[in-house]
């Protein structure tokens, strides 16, 4: 199985109580429709700064991640298809994750 890094992204911030009524519907979703398939449910982010060597690339807003497992790029995009954060709106990024 070949894990993948799930990034959300384009929705505001909502407030704290807004955040834990959506993380249980998200939980639900997740236990019903990932269900082994999901490696860590991830959490919120907030960009806190970059540091680099020289200029920073352009800092691109995460607004949480998720891991999940499938056998394939197109597995992990079924899996995802009906997705919550999709349905309100956000974008979701799907990155393999490579064994080196």
């Amino acid at each position: 199985m070949t894990r993948f890094l799930i990034t959300y992204h384009g929705m505001p911030y909502p407030e704290v109580d807004t955040i834990r009524a959506s993380r249980a519907a998200l939980r639900e979703w997740a236990d019903k429709s990932l269900g082994t398939a999901l490696v860590d449910f991830g959490t919120p982010l907030l960009l806190g700064g970059q540091i680099a060597r020289g200029e920073p690339v352009d800092a691109v807003d995460i607004d949480g991640y998720s891991i999940i497992e499938a056998r394939s790029l197109a597995d992990a995009r079924e899996l995802l298809s009906d997705h919550p954060y999709i349905a309100r709106g956000g974008t979701i990024q799907i990155n393999e994750c490579l064994e080196l």
